[in-house]
């Protein structure tokens, strides 16, 4: 099977990192981190009339009536440029919970969403920057306007509230149709921030590589040291595994794909590892400029922590993924009770 973006896909990206690199430089969005309102505001308006909150919405609703792959297109390059708005919270995040009679109002740019993932959380990601807020409780799923408490968050750049009142909610879901929207969630959620962390760990990588290259010491380029480039190629092979796996991920939930929470779980897992330890390697590479606040890459590595912190470790998305493999491995194999028998008795080992 080819993953290779299609020539459109790969405009589509271009597109995306040409306006982003252009308006969120890390001057500019470190200033907006460090605003009032948190986020550029009018943005929503630019990145709607672009047709970035409508990729997945109907053409009948207004939107360009693609995937979840094109959005996750769109994720990385919003990580790249550590966008400080709540595009993740919205398209990543509750999109697969917005009612349909809404969907238009999201792709002209007119509502903004965010969810409390886990049942009975109040902590909601942006909540100062949106309308309505999707909430988990005692197997329902309610829509409830935004109402903001900021609470302190490691990464400026993405500010948690708390919910202080619930008042007008409306029921979406309950009963088996909440567990199964809620299990859509959670596989988008896992997807979502798989491929954002591989665009923070992109644009990471490629400012350390470009140190090494050009930094000098003893007359040679740092990068020629084998201290150096080496954590560099081994950020590079995890991230580029990252990568496919996060890809993979966004495909089988466009498809509809029985692995698709298999395929999100190990992408998360891989995509966190992978960010985490190329900020903290290349923050070395760099010395102490790494650590300075000036530099860029302290928030970088603050929105790798964030979504480890917010989507869960990956040691236990790893478990949860090999207890998922293992009994569906055992559910099909029709050797399952002779093997155990024969490992049992110790005439053979496991088959």
């Amino acid at each position: 099977m080819d993953f290779t973006f299609t020539r459109e896909q790969r405009e589509f990206q271009q597109q995306a990192r040409s306006f982003l690199e252009h308006r969120f430089p890390p001057q500019v969005v470190a200033s907006l981190a460090d605003s009032q309102e948190g986020w550029d505001v009018d943005s929503w308006e630019a990145i709607a009339n672009l047709g970035w909150l409508g990729v997945s919405v109907p053409e009948s609703e207004g939107g360009a009536g693609l995937t979840f792959l094109e959005e996750a297109i769109l994720l990385e390059e919003f990580g790249r440029c550590l966008y400080p708005g709540p595009f993740m919270s919205s398209i990543g995040l509750a999109r697969p919970a917005i009612p349909a009679d809404r969907l238009g109002g999201l792709a002209a740019g007119r509502s903004r969403w965010s969810v409390a993932m886990a049942a009975g959380s109040e902590l909601v990601p942006d909540l100062a920057a949106v309308d309505a807020v999707v909430v988990e409780r005692e197997r329902e799923l309610w829509v409830v306007p935004a109402s903001a408490g900021l609470e302190r968050s490691i990464d400026s750049t993405r500010p948690m509230g708390r919910l202080s009142e619930v008042e007008g909610a409306e029921r979406l879901a309950s009963g088996e149709e909440a567990a199964e929207l809620s299990a859509q969630l959670r596989i988008r959620k896992d997807a979502a921030l798989a491929v954002e962390a591989v665009g923070v760990a992109q644009q990471v990588l490629e400012w350390g590589i470009e140190h090494a290259r050009t930094r000098e010491q003893f007359g040679r380029p740092i990068g020629s040291y084998q201290a150096v480039s080496h954590p560099l190629v081994d950020s590079f092979v995890e991230l580029e595994l990252a990568r496919s796996l996060s890809y993979w991920a966004a495909w089988c939930i466009s498809a509809g794909h029985g692995q698709s929470e298999a395929a999100a779980r190990a992408a998360y897992a891989s995509a966190v590892e992978a960010t985490v330890g190329t900020c903290e390697r290349v923050i070395q590479v760099h010395g102490g400029m790494g650590f300075t606040w000036a530099s860029p890459f302290h928030r970088y590595y603050k929105r790798a922590l964030w979504i480890e912190y917010f989507g869960g470790s990956p040691a236990m998305h790893r478990r949860d993924l090999a207890r998922t493999l293992m009994t569906d491995a055992g559910a099909q194999s029709p050797d399952r009770g002779r093997q155990a028998t024969t490992a049992k008795g110790g005439s053979r080992p496991w088959a």
